[in-house]
């Protein structure tokens, strides 16, 4: 249904209106090249569409002003790292509050016991540990489940994410595990590391856990960077038996499924993993991340480490569990990802589905859309895959630069490198029927 020769015109189209509308940003963009490396401040940020990355000025809720004066309804919202809106008042003012009086010691403060209390309530692991970032907190799990089961292997779903840790760069070809490509420089070889089954492939996961040498699985609950695949029905309730019956260590990695629910996807369908990774959203955009663990994993723990190992291990970090990610975690879990943040924001997810959707059947599109809590994406492709194989094999490099770029130049930032929009409570309902509109309207643009 996509005209590809139109769809190349009307990019041509979109990149100039882009440069035309964002003078300050391409100035900015020239002048970075003689300090940053292509001109960014982290090497994915090349990947925008339109020849450079909008600098931003300023955000507020959904919306974001950049230094041209343009403000953007974003969708992206940090790719969950600001999914509470950017800026909400109750982290600004701990935030506030808390360099006012200093913000890291390498000691604890009361908002530690806070937190560890709430994480405990929200998700039901015992206890937890403090990290910056998603990536570490997986880390972390990764060598302690190692250590306590004295087993090397790590065995994570195809196409997962698991931020940039090492043994997830692993993927199927032809059913043989490799290296994924764009590996950037690896310690070892992943295949040496790691297994690697399909996602709701229980047959594959009993195969390649009767090896006897897989210390953990990490996953996901669901599969969220290669489009939204959700799990099939019974396959988390395999999973956690199967791995019980291997002993092997479960660790779900709820940083982007926090999107489901206060107590992410674990919570809402009483899931039991022996640990939990989480990060991003949980201190409103400050750097911050936790892992939780269970009462048995804590006792092989202490029963494995020695006091003197406490420091030299490679777990922790000099800012790790620093009194300003404390206190941002406290202000956000306390006041912002609340149950009421879900109850706004999930209905809006909903309306969003619903407008896309109908743009979809209306040009007949072999499209789909999904969700999962405010989380929502379209996949070129008829019907939700089912694993990641499957949604990797839709993937259009040039129809995902169209549909960002056309989106971005209507005021709509989606999330980079897939199609992606994160709900904020913040988000009004007719800025919902705003994409809608625009998303017609590019769609039309394309097709014959």
């Amino acid at each position: 249904m996509i005209d590809r020769m139109l769809l190349q015109e009307r990019l041509k189209i979109e990149e100039a209106r882009f440069v035309e509308d964002h003078p300050k940003s391409r100035e900015l963009f020239h002048e970075a090249q003689a300090s940053l490396l292509d001109g960014v401040p982290m090497n994915w940020m090349v990947k925008w569409p339109g020849g450079f990355p909008v600098f931003v000025e300023s955000g507020d809720g959904a919306y974001f002003t950049d230094v041209d004066g343009k403000q953007y309804l974003d969708f992206c919202l940090g790719d969950t790292g600001s999914m509470t809106g950017h800026a909400p008042t109750a982290v600004v003012n701990a935030v506030i509050e808390r360099v006012q009086h200093g913000t890291t010691f390498m000691l604890p403060t009361q908002d530690a016991i806070w937190v560890g209390e709430e994480l405990q309530r929200r998700f039901g692991l015992p206890f937890w540990q403090v990290a910056l970032t998603a990536t570490d907190a997986n880390r972390f799990a990764l060598r302690l489940a190692r250590h306590i089961t004295g087993r090397p292997r790590v065995l994570v779903f195809n196409w997962c994410y698991h931020g940039s840790v090492d043994e997830s760069f692993i993927t199927l070809s032809d059913a043989t595990p490799k290296s994924r490509q764009g590996n950037i420089g690896p310690a070892i070889d992943p295949t040496l590391t790691s297994r690697v089954v399909e996602f709701n492939d229980v047959d594959g996961l009993t195969r390649e856990l009767a090896h006897g040498d897989v210390a953990c699985v990490l996953t996901e609950p669901v599969l969220t960077n290669i489009g939204i695949v959700h799990p099939e029905p019974g396959f988390h309730e395999a999973l956690r038996d199967i791995t019980r019956k291997t002993g092997t260590l479960l660790i779900i990695d709820e940083t982007h499924t926090m999107c489901a629910g206060p107590g992410g996807y674990t919570q809402a369908h009483g899931l039991r993993p022996d640990f939990l990774t989480v990060g991003k959203a949980i201190a409103g955009g400050i750097p911050a991340a936790v892992y939780g663990f269970s009462q048995e994993v804590a006792s092989r723990i202490r029963a494995a480490m020695s006091l003197e190992d406490a420091d030299t291990g490679g777990i922790g970090g000099t800012l790790a569990g620093n009194a300003l990610s404390l206190a941002a975690m406290r202000a956000t879990l306390g006041n912002v990802l609340t149950p009421e943040f879900y109850e706004n924001a999930i209905p809006l997810a909903e309306q969003f589905v619903i407008g896309v959707q109908n743009v979809i059947n209306r040009y007949n599109l072999p499209w789909n859309v999904t969700r999962l809590g405010n989380r929502t994406e379209y996949w070129f492709r008829k019907t939700p895959a089912r694993n990641g194989s499957e949604a990797a094999m839709a993937q259009d490099s040039l129809l995902d630069r169209y549909m960002h770029l056309a989106s971005l130049n209507r005021g709509i930032l989606m999330t980079p490198f897939h199609n992606m929009a994160l709900i904020s409570s913040a988000t009004p309902a007719d800025a919902i029927d705003y994409h809608t509109a625009a998303f017609d309207e590019i769609v039309q643009a394309i097709v014959r």
